[in-house]
């Protein structure tokens, strides 16, 4: 096993983001209607981020794509904040301190965007994303925020950054 780099993703990562996220969510039993699954930009992701105050960024190892998330504006919301977006790693990636780095570098890449909170969605069996997440900063809140068309996410978090 190599070490692992986060970069910024490139257009020739599409297909195998796509791939991670989908796996991911299918060995998760997540719903494939209502989730990240069915988001058209799933096999875009480049482009979809390649907007001003957004960005993706993956996880390489041995030339192969091990995990991913971005931050972007968060969807039909008044107001200064992003949501952190399509946070997934394959086994490969779990249990290694990745997620903490991953999480830092797109707080980061926010906070240089300006925005002054972060929000997610996630599904409740989500455990261990839950502990990362709480682990650093985010809190529970009641209600969705904005529109993100997951509806069958039920757990909603926000960061202050």
């Amino acid at each position: 096993m190599g070490s692992a780099v986060i970069r910024e993703i490139q257009k020739n990562d599409n297909p195998e983001v796509a791939k991670v996220v989908r796996k991911v969510l299918v060995d998760l039993g997540v719903p494939k209607v209502g989730t990240a699954y069915a988001d058209e930009a799933l096999d875009h992701m480049y482009e979809n981020y390649n907007v001003p105050r957004a960005t993706y960024f993956v996880i390489e190892e041995d030339g192969k794509i091990i995990g991913c998330a971005g931050v972007a504006q968060l969807d039909n919301f008044e107001g200064n904040v992003c949501e952190l977006q399509k946070m997934y790693f394959l086994e490969a990636a779990r249990g290694r301190g990745l997620g903490t780095q991953m999480m830092n570098v797109c707080l980061e890449r926010a906070r240089e965007f300006g925005f002054d909170q972060c929000y997610l969605e996630t599904m409740p069996y989500m455990e261990a994303a839950q502990k990362l997440y709480q682990k650093s900063g985010f809190t529970y809140i009641d209600a969705p925020m904005g529109n993100t068309g997951h509806y069958s996410c039920p757990v909603w978090m926000i960061k202050d950054i």
